[in-house]
């Protein structure tokens, strides 16, 4: 081998060390990562809808130890309670269907607006609402009609949301679970099946209406048989809502 040669494959071997080298940076790493989207330590974040009346029954209590266990599992979590906002249902405006600018996402400007922002945007939704009269509260489902009307489109009637995520659709009733007239999310857990994917449900039954039922008038329950069932079951029902909260923020993409 003359001496030109040589030179010539000596740099050719450095180039390609230093190639290597520039390949295992930090920095290249993690643009790559970027590239192949897969953002190193990218924190999920998951929408908590609170659909009920009360900041400290059953519902919020239920949601909470979601949050809880959702937090330990590495995500993000942002609580909304409906019952504090100043809001409309669908407007019928149908802003969501003009020709050339349709949207998934309600085009109505009040209180709400940014909540369905960050919905399309999350990683995880988490609903929940106490039943009343076998549905969840008017809250939720003026809620549900401002976040699902969008996603009709009614040239194929496809349901289109702006990404999908996994669900948790949470109730609490009065009901046991041999004997309620819940209808859950009624006609709106189609929607969310066909828009986001299909839901996972929670479900506290034969909770507690009233702390101290001598103060009311509620002659037509047993509050020892009440605290009978609450004391087997309730502790357990919030650690399944913890264990929900947890899977789904450690659930893969």
């Amino acid at each position: 081998m003359d001496r030109r040669e040589f030179l010539k494959k000596a740099a050719l071997g450095v180039a390609a060390v230093a190639a290597t080298s520039l390949l295992e940076h930090p920095a290249v790493a993690t643009a790559n990562e970027l590239i192949n989207n897969k953002t190193p330590n990218m924190m999920k974040k998951i929408m908590v809808i609170d659909g009920g009346p009360r900041r400290n029954m059953n519902t919020a209590a239920m949601l909470e130890s979601f949050a809880n266990g959702a937090k330990e599992g590495g995500a993000e979590v942002k609580l909304i309670r409906l019952y504090d906002m100043d809001y409309k249902g669908c407007m019928s405006c149908m802003a969501c269907k003009l020709k050339g600018k349709a949207s998934n996402i309600c085009k109505f400007k009040d209180a709400l607006t940014p909540v369905l922002e960050e919905i399309a945007e999350a990683d995880g939704l988490v609903l929940g609402s106490p039943i009343y009269f076998g549905d969840v509260t008017g809250q939720m489902r003026t809620f549900l009609e401002r976040l699902a009307f969008p996603w009709l489109s009614y040239n194929d009637y496809s349901m289109t949301a702006p990404k999908k995520m996994p669900v948790v659709l949470l109730e609490t009733m009065n009901g046991t679970p041999a004997r309620n007239n819940s209808k859950g999310y009624g006609s709106m857990e189609h929607c969310i099946s066909a828009a986001l994917g299909d839901p996972e449900r929670l479900v506290a039954y034969n909770t507690y209406q009233v702390k101290n039922y001598d103060r009311y008038e509620l002659a037509g329950f047993s509050e020892e048989a009440k605290r009978k069932y609450r004391e087997e079951h309730w502790e357990e029902d919030l650690q399944k809502a913890f264990d929900a909260g947890k899977r789904m923020a450690k659930a893969k993409e």
